[in-house]
């Protein structure tokens, strides 16, 4: 059996982007929001029921961050589970032109 050279490709650092998703800079940075708040709980030991008593915030929520179901958590509410953590969050925006790639599909 030949087993063929493998392509290494470079990712962008989205993954979203990477394989094109719907909306992949806002699900990149909900996934980031998310992994903060799920290295919270787990450097504090916390449950999800804990977590709620301590913030307010819905169980659920916590539930669906440790799951990754981001669909009905909007990034508002991922900041402010964070700050209920006792966390704060720094955000830096890059504006950067749409890729080479997608303006010459467009074309």
């Amino acid at each position: 059996m030949k087993k063929e050279p493998l392509e290494i490709v470079r990712g962008s650092g989205n993954i979203y982007s990477d394989f094109d998703v719907p909306d992949a800079d806002v699900r990149q940075l909900k996934a980031i929001l998310a992994a903060e708040i799920i290295k919270t709980l787990d450097k504090k030991g916390l449950s999800v029921r804990k977590a709620q008593s301590l913030t307010g915030i819905d169980a659920g929520d916590f539930s669906r961050v440790r799951n990754a179901d981001f669909r009905r958590i909007s990034i508002e509410r991922l900041m402010a589970m964070i700050n209920g953590l006792g966390s704060r969050v720094k955000v830096a925006v890059t504006v950067r032109r749409a890729q080479a790639r997608r303006a010459a599909a467009v074309a």
